[in-house]
Parts: C-alpha cells; structure tokens; sequence
C-alpha cells in the first residue's frame, strides 16, 4: 500500500505544480497579448496611427536598453543560457560556476526581467515569451527545492534535472502544449538529463494547460485540414526547405556578430547607442508598417492560414527587427521570429498559378520548419512547434523530414548556433566576474 499511496501524492504533487505553473504565467501571456492589441490598434487599424507607433517604439526601446544594460542588467536575455549551461557544461567546468548559474536562475532574476518585458512589448521588439517562460518554469521548481529542502518531490532530484523539467514545463505550459514541453526537454533543454524529466514535465504541462489562456498567441490557429500535399508543389516544398535553411544559417550569422558589436557600441558609448538601436527599430517600424513588431506572429497566423501576408520587402525589415531586438538583449528567444521569418518566405510565390490558399498555407509551414530548424536545431522540436501552430497532423510527417534536413544543412552553414554561443559566452567567464544577480 505504501508505494501506491506515495506513487498517487508524486502525481497529485506534480499535478498541483503544473497548475500553479500556468497562473504564474498569465502576465507574460497578457503581456504578449498587450503588444499585439498595439500593433493592430497603431499600425493596422483601419485608420493607423503611425506617429504615435514610433514615438512608442522609440521611447520603450531607448528606456529598455538603457534599464537592460544599467541597473537591470541581471534580467536581459531570454534567460536559458544558463539553464543550458547546467544540462550541457563539462564536469570539469562545474566547480565555481554552477552555483552561480543557479543562482542566475532565481525568481528575483525574473522579476527584474518582468519591466524589460513590459517595456519589450509597448516597443513591439521582435522577440516572443518562450525563453522566458522557460526560465520562470525552471526558476520557480529551483526556488521551490531550496525554500523547502524536506519537500522530497524535488529534493530527491538534481538541481540541475528540477531546473529542466521546470524550463520545459514551462514553455508546455505557455503554448498549452505538453508534446512541446517534453520535446524541448528531450531535445534542447536535458541532452544529459534524459528521460527522467519526460513524466514530471509531461504532469506539469498537461494540468498547466487547463489554467494557461489564450492571450498573446495569435499564430495558434483552430486546426486545419489542408489535405496531402499536392505533387505539384513537392518541387516547391523542396526549395522551400532549401532555401530556408540558408535563411535560417544567415540569421544565426548575422545575429552573433551584431550581438557584439551592440555590446561593444553600449558598453563605450551607452546614450548614443541606445538612440542608435531605438531609431533603427522605429524606422523598421515605419517601413514594414508596422509588421516589423512583436514576434511576427500576426504575418505567422496569415502565412500558415494561407492568406496574403504581404510584399518580399517585409522579410528583409523582420530580418534586421529580429536581428537588433536579439542583440540588444530584449528578453526572448529564436523560436518565434524564425518561424515567422520562414513563412514569410512564400510572399513571391503569392499569385503564381496553380498555388492556391491551401498550398500556400503548407508552403508556409514548410518554410517556417526549415528555418527555424535551421537557425535553432533541434529538429523533432521545430517541427512539432509549427505543427502545434498550424494543427494539420497530415502534414506532420512531411514537416519531421524538412526539419531533419534543414537542421542538418543549418548546423553546417551556420557554424556556432546561438544557444550554443550564449553558453560558451558563460562558460568563459571567470566566477568572479559573474554577477550574482543575474
């Protein structure tokens, strides 16, 4: 009787967690969901408003990077570098840096992110809430384990394997999808940490699902029924795949050169770069329209509907967008706006004969597997990303094999991905110069 009993309390326990997981991440939903209600209402209303879309731009820009890299500096970032760092780091790099990283993964540690985050989405930086619904999963289970040592739940368990469970949970949980909790846990997240974290980050996505909403995830459509794909368009489906993973190797070699580069402009002439960055993104703004903000996921939801999503010109404006909002520090990840990104790749084929709505709609989802495959790895992950988005299960086998080869091809164009960088970034920091903050 005692193994049932103390079997049903682990699973009544993990249960009640998942539950408190999807409450916690109600603002970070509303947040996202505050960006997009200002993106339709300045920009794509009827009648727009853009002189107040820039001045908004402009002036939550300046104020983030000047709080991101002053006084807020512990918040900036997505924050699962050093989630990573705790899965995949060397045992000979542990000692003196571990503690730090948990330390960087601590509920004060999201709380200085939450105004970064708010000021993220007035600004409509091109970033989503993935990352950081990671880190706020993975902080809370951490925080949990050290402020109750006798809750045996997690005190049985590794710092770093509650950290993982919590980070995949977390994102499951914000995307109300368990299937993505435990594939960005296998995949991403627990490379060593393996199968042990399938059943508790399988409990607590599922149960935070049932409290999670809906807010700010306009990309997630009802479920389609598209059909097979038409033989057609297998030929463009191909170059799809082709064509975004090259797109999504750019993306990633872009991204960590201007990671420094903005590192080295704030960190010498902070004012100037700050007007510098916060321009650059108003202007994009201004020349996209409006379609430059947020995590794209509005051209997302058009492009994997199979409606217009608009000129070629636009890629080029969510490019840069995407590429300055990272570099900058804004709290967010890849996930996103390389997905958006590879959707948008159908805007030339728009009109072409013999592509209809619903081709256009699978193209879409093709294009945004490959590239953000591509640019993030992970390929079962970015495929059941997209899937998640777009509901078409007839289209899931076709998207396993376009992630699988774009993943392939990405990880030899790009060269260093940007997780990867990011951990090596703390990996080669001395202890000492690690502030304990963040």
């Amino acid at each position: 009787m005692t193994q049932p009993r103390s079997a049903m309390a682990a699973l009544s326990s993990w249960l009640l967690l998942g539950l408190v997981f999807g409450v916690l991440l109600w603002p970070y939903q509303a947040l996202s969901e505050l960006g997009f209600r200002l993106q339709r209402g300045l920009w794509l209303a009827p009648q727009p408003q853009p002189l107040l879309g820039c001045l908004l731009v402009f002036a939550a820009t300046s104020l983030l990077i000047l709080l991101a890299w002053g006084p807020l500096a512990g918040g900036r970032g997505g924050g699962t570098a050093s989630l990573l760092a705790l899965d995949r780091a060397p045992d000979a790099e542990r000692p003196g840096h571990e503690e730090l990283w948990l330390q960087q993964l601590s509920l004060a540690t999201q709380l200085r992110r939450l105004p970064l985050m708010l000021l993220t989405h007035l600004g409509g930086l091109a970033v989503g809430v993935e990352s950081p619904s990671v880190a706020l999963g993975a902080s809370l289970l951490l925080a949990i384990r050290r402020r109750w040592p006798g809750f045996q739940l997690l005190a049985s368990l590794s710092p770093s394997l509650v950290a993982v469970i919590g980070g995949a949970a977390g994102l499951g949980a914000a995307f109300r999808s368990p299937l993505l909790a435990v594939a960005y846990g296998l995949e991403e997240l627990g490379q060593r940490s393996g199968l042990p974290l399938v059943l508790p980050a399988l409990l607590l996505a599922g149960s935070g699902t049932l409290v999670a909403t809906t807010m700010g995830q306009p990309a997630r459509l009802p479920g389609l029924a598209l059909g097979p794909l038409p033989p057609q368009v297998w030929g463009w489906a191909a170059a799809l795949t082709l064509v975004g993973a090259a797109a999504g190797a750019l993306l990633v070699r872009l991204l960590l050169p201007a990671a420094a580069a903005v590192k080295r402009l704030l960190g010498q002439r902070r004012l100037l770069g700050t007007l510098l960055l916060a321009g650059a993104l108003t202007a994009l703004a201004l020349a996209s329209g409006g379609l430059s903000l947020n995590d794209g996921s509005l051209s997302l939801a058009a492009a994997l509907a199979g409606d217009s999503v608009g000129p070629p010109l636009l890629w080029l404006w969510r490019l840069l967008s995407s590429v300055l909002s990272l570099a900058l520090g804004a709290p967010g990840g890849l996930m996103h706006d390389s997905m958006s990104l590879g959707a948008l790749l159908i805007s030339p084929l728009q009109g072409l004969p013999g592509l209809d709505s619903q081709a256009l709609a699978q193209l879409a989802a093709v294009g945004a597997t490959a590239l953000f495959a591509a640019a993030h790895g992970c390929p079962l992950f970015c495929a059941a990303f997209v899937f998640t988005l777009q509901g078409d299960p007839g289209l899931l086998p076709l998207l396993f094999l376009v992630s699988a080869v774009a993943a392939a091809l990405g990880e030899r164009w790009r060269g260093e991905g940007w997780n990867e960088h990011q951990v090596q970034g703390l990996l080669d920091q001395k202890p000492s110069a690690i502030p304990s903050s963040r």
